[in-house]
């Protein structure tokens, strides 16, 4: 099972927009989520299908590395999320005199591909006990 982390932070979108985007491809396939990503109008989609993409790269070195056999179209997202990163915080000036804050929104955006496990032993068999009166 190979599995592949790739993360970006500090991005200049809000993380409440960018988990709109990240929603749309949890539990999907690597391929369909670059499909979706590429397609979607919101512009978080453009540095998240970046992220995706360096994770599929992720993955193809970590499987070279380790002699792995990788087959692309087994990757699927296995995890993605995005966490509060810095605000920035800046002033606009406003009527009298007065200052108006502004907070620039930064993330910290997470994406876990996997491939799916195999399982190599048989399931055991189950036994059950009858209660004896």
């Amino acid at each position: 099972m190979v599995e592949s982390i790739a993360r970006v932070r500090h991005i200049r979108v809000t993380p409440q927009k960018a988990r709109r985007v990240v929603a749309l491809i949890k539990g999907k396939q690597a391929q369909e989520a670059l499909a979706i990503l590429k397609f979607a109008p919101q512009g978080a989609s453009e540095p998240i299908y970046k992220l995706v993409a360096a994770a599929i790269a992720n993955a193809r070195v970590k499987a070279d590395k380790d002699a792995e056999y990788l087959d692309e179209q087994d990757l699927y997202v296995a995890n993605a999320y995005v966490d509060e990163g810095t605000t920035l915080k800046r002033f606009q000036p406003r009527a009298q005199g007065r200052a108006f804050q502004i907070k620039k929104r930064t993330s910290h955006i997470t994406v876990v591909l996997s491939t799916p496990e195999v399982a190599d032993a048989a399931p055991a068999a189950k036994t059950s006990k009858k209660a004896s009166k």
